[in-house]
C-alpha cells in the first residue's frame, strides 16, 4: 500500500513497485490523481493496482482503506507511509495559526500513525505473519529550514514513530524503516528550483534529483527479506545544502 500515491514520490514509488510485480493499493485524497497513477502503471506493470480515495487524517477513512485492500488482496506485506503536506510557506513562527499547525500535524503525524497502526494490526494477525512499514521522513527530520516549524516538528516525530514501530514490531516479524528524502523533483519542490530561503537570509536555487531515484531506494528496502531492515536511509540531491546547513 502506498499513501499519497496521486503525485510526486508516492506516484513514483507506486509505479516502481507495480513494475516489479507488486499488487499496489493506491491511497490519496484526489480520485482523479490516483486514477492517473493507475493509468501510468497499466502500461508496464507486472502487478495490479487498486485506487482508494482516502483522507489519512480521518480514522474512518483509514479503516475503509485497509478494509478495501484486504478485501481485494487478502493481506498487506508493505506500507509506504508517504502522505504529507508542507503546510504554510514563508510564515514566521510567531505568525503560524493554530489551524495551519493542526492541518500539518493531522496529515503528517496523525495520518502516519493511523496508517501504521492499521497496517501493524493486519501484519500481526495475518498468516504468514509480518510485513514491512517504510515511513517517509525528510531531511527535515534532521535539520529545519527557516520558517518550517510545523513540518519539521512532524518529521522529527516521524523518526520517533519509526523507532517505536521497529521495537514493537520485532515480536511479530514487522520491520520498519525510514527514508529521509532531500530535494526530489516534485510539485512540492518547485520553489527550490526558483530559489528558496536559506538560514543566512539568502535566497538560493538548490539542485534536485529525480523522484525515480527515491523510488528505486524504496523498492530496495521493500524487497529485503524480513530478517533484514534498512533502519534509516538518506537519499538527496548531491549538491543540496544539507551537510553544513545552518
Amino acid at each position: 500500500m502506498v499513501t499519497g500515491a496521486g503525485s510526486g514520490i508516492g506516484r513514483s514509488v507506486a509505479l516502481a513497485l507495480a513494475e516489479a510485480g507488486w499488487s499496489v493499493g493506491l491511497a490519496g485524497r484526489r480520485a482523479e490523481a490516483l486514477e492517473e497513477t493507475a493509468s501510468l502503471a497499466g502500461g508496464s506493470a507486472g502487478g495490479e493496482v487498486l485506487c482508494v480515495p482516502t483522507d489519512v487524517a480521518d480514522p474512518d477513512g483509514v479503516a475503509a482503506l485497509f478494509a478495501a485492500v484486504l478485501e481485494r488482496y487478502g493481506r498487506i506485506d508493505l506500507l509506504f507511509n508517504n502522505a504529507g503536506t508542507s503546510g504554510p510557506r514563508g510564515v514566521r513562527f510567531e505568525d503560524i495559526s493554530y489551524e495551519d499547525w493542526r492541518s500539518v500535524v493531522d496529515v503528517n503525524l496523525t495520518g502516519a500513525f493511523l496508517c501504521a497502526q492499521a497496517a501493524f494490526r493486519v501484519m500481526k494477525d495475518q498468516t504468514p505473519q509480518g510485513g514491512r512499514i517504510i515511513n517517509n521522513g525528510s531531511i527535515s527530520a534532521h535539520v529545519p529550514r527557516p520558517n518550517s516549524a510545523p513540518y519539521t516538528s512532524t518529521k522529527h516525530a516521524m523518526t520517533g514513530l519509526t523507532k517505536s514501530l521497529s521495537l514493537d514490531g520485532r515480536a511479530y516479524g514487522i520491520a520498519c524503516g525510514q527514508i529521509d528524502i532531500g530535494n526530489a523533483a516534485t510539485e512540492m519542490t518547485k520553489r527550490m528550483r526558483a530559489g528558496i530561503l536559506q538560514a543566512n537570509g539568502e535566497v538560493v536555487v538548490e539542485p534536485v534529483m529525480a523522484a525515480g531515484d527515491v523510488a528505486r531506494t524504496v523498492r530496495h528496502m521493500a524487497e529485503l527479506p524480513l530478517e533484514a531492515n534498512v533502519q534509516f536511509a538518506t537519499v538527496m540531491a548531491t549538491g543540496m545544502p544539507y551537510i553544513g546547513r545552518g
